[in-house]
């Protein structure tokens, strides 16, 4: 159980009459809303507020079932499909407006703004954890405009978000402010403990009522009339303020909880990081599986590489990498590196991070693919339809996913594959924002892509496409993927710094049998990664 799920559990065990124990002799419910009931009579008779036609009574019939009684009209109505749990003796159901002088929202429209004045607008967004809070574009307005929005607040008043980030809570304590349309205010009558309130409203049972009741697509609003109606479980004056002061002693040690869960998901995902990082680290440092010399060198399969771009290169079909170079162990016991174009050669002992067995050898990424590119780094006419046109997040997963992409034109798709046309079995990786996550495209549908991939096409009869994701998953490579990235915000692992990735290559026979083995192993991180999860 998690932090969040034990203060949920709490809360429900408070307003279900479950958190504290009940007392005899406190008075019962349905004499405070009788009072309340009188209250409001005096307020409409003082011209204070105005009646409502739907004040209502719920009671329980003589057949167990609970039945509503709108005022105004004597209609009564069953309503047991609404009430959502069991409450104590002594306890009464009743509507949210039951309790309230009035029920109301900030303005619709936007004020005449005025940065010199001491006035502030605020929203749902301003409401959190029982306070206003002023963030630093919170805008103002003078007292003159303020006067022409004044809603009537009172220390009863309780603010609540309902669009948007919806149940925030925060109380009126005099603060200069006037209210947008996503903040709604109820003022509390009967001396009903407002924190008490608040502690309904922060349960899941609001939470789900609220869904019930929101209108809007992308942004949810719950109405006026949805808040008015909501069902408020309601115990006497004394219990609700011995629910307060238990939710308030168990504060502490809730955040307590809150924190040590936060540290053991820490630890058990580093645990798990570590293990699955371990493993890949002893694949690409050739002990995972033992050599067998039969199989041949990767120096060998890197000069057939080699060779088979020279082909390419005659063909015209790529051009030559002026940067290709081959990593070689001198006499000295150094390692060097050698660029074809120009025989420079320098030392890069710095560069080599630990010894890797005979047969296997270092090299750059460039030196096993024929082509390396990037998206498009303009925006694209975006259709309703089309050519689906892929980014970062279409594969932050690590898995390739059309569920939410973007798309665009035939005609535009055919003008960016002239430079960069992802093929079933390339190799894609992210290199802007979340960088270094490698993927496969393992799906023969046409799309583009965006500058923040890069497309790679490699030799897979030299090298093998799961032994490559994990070389490329690998501690060796994702420190690099994290030295060389540039960039403060957004994050860029420029195409350069990709083909300049120092890698370690095994024969392909032997890149088979680590993917073998790792294939063997996967069901045991995985397994305990499920684990961890379960803890959470």
């Amino acid at each position: 159980m998690t932090g969040k799920q034990l203060k949920n559990s709490i809360l429900q065990w408070a307003i279900q009459g479950k958190l504290v124990p009940q007392d005899p002799n406190d008075e019962p419910a349905s004499v405070l809303l009788e009072k309340i009931r009188q209250e409001k009579e005096r307020l409409i008779q003082e011209k204070k507020i105005k009646r409502d036609k739907n004040a209502s009574i719920i009671f329980r019939g003589e057949d167990n079932s609970y039945y509503e009684k709108i005022l105004a009209t004597g209609e009564v109505k069953c309503i047991d499909e609404e009430i959502p749990f069991e409450i104590p003796q002594g306890w009464e159901w009743c509507r949210l407006s039951c309790l309230t002088s009035i029920l109301g929202d900030g303005i619709h429209g936007t004020p005449e703004y005025d940065n010199a004045g001491d006035i502030y607008f605020v929203n749902g967004n301003n409401l959190n954890d029982g306070i206003i809070t002023f963030k630093n574009d919170t805008k103002r307005v003078n007292s003159t405009e303020a006067a022409k929005h004044k809603r009537t607040l009172t220390e009863s008043t309780v603010l609540v978000s309902i669009n948007g980030t919806i149940g925030k809570v925060a109380f009126y304590n005099n603060e200069k402010i006037i209210l947008g349309k996503s903040a709604c205010y109820f003022n509390l009558l009967g001396c009903i403990n407002k924190v008490y309130v608040k502690c309904i409203i922060e349960t899941e049972y609001f939470s789900e009522y609220a869904k019930k009741v929101a209108t809007g697509t992308t942004i949810k609003n719950v109405p006026l009339a949805g808040m008015k109606n909501f069902l408020i479980p309601l115990p006497s004056l004394s219990e609700q303020s011995r629910i307060v002061h238990r939710i308030n002693e168990l504060k502490t040690k809730v955040s307590r909880y809150n924190h040590l869960q936060s540290e053991l998901d820490i630890s058990n995902r580093s645990i798990f990081d570590k293990l699955k990082k371990s493993a890949l680290q002893e694949a690409i440092q050739g002990k995972l599986v033992p050599q067998i010399a039969e199989e041949g060198t990767a120096r060998e399969l890197l000069e057939q590489i080699r060779q088979e771009k020279e082909r390419l290169i005659k063909e015209k079909k790529i051009k030559r990498d002026k940067n290709a170079s081959i990593i070689f162990r001198g006499e000295d016991n150094s390692y060097y590196e050698k660029f074809l174009a120009t025989g420079e050669v320098k030392c890069i002992d710095e560069e080599i991070p630990f010894e890797i067995p005979q047969g296997w050898e270092w090299c750059r990424f460039s030196s096993i693919y024929w082509q390396l590119t990037d998206g498009t780094h303009s925006t694209p006419k975006y259709t309703q339809s089309g050519i689906p046109f892929l980014s970062v997040k279409d594969m932050s997963t690590g898995r390739l996913s059309f569920a939410n992409t973007k798309f665009i034109s035939e005609e535009e798709h055919k003008l960016l594959s002239q430079r960069c046309h992802p093929c079933k079995g390339d190799l894609l990786l992210s290199k802007v924002g979340t960088t270094g996550i490698p993927l496969i495209i393992d799906d023969d549908r046409e799309f583009s892509i965006f500058v923040s991939l890069a497309l790679i096409k490699f030799f897979p009869k030299f090298v093998d496409s799961s032994f490559l994701i994990a070389l490329l998953n690998s501690p060796l490579v994702q420190m690099q993927v994290k030295e060389n990235t540039r960039g403060v915000g957004n994050k860029n692992w420029v195409l350069t710094a990709i083909s300049n990735t120092l890698l370690a290559i095994p024969p392909l026979r032997e890149q088979q049998r680590i993917v073998e083995k790792i294939d063997i192993l996967s069901p045991y991180t995985d397994k305990i990664e499920r684990l961890f999860e379960q803890l959470k």
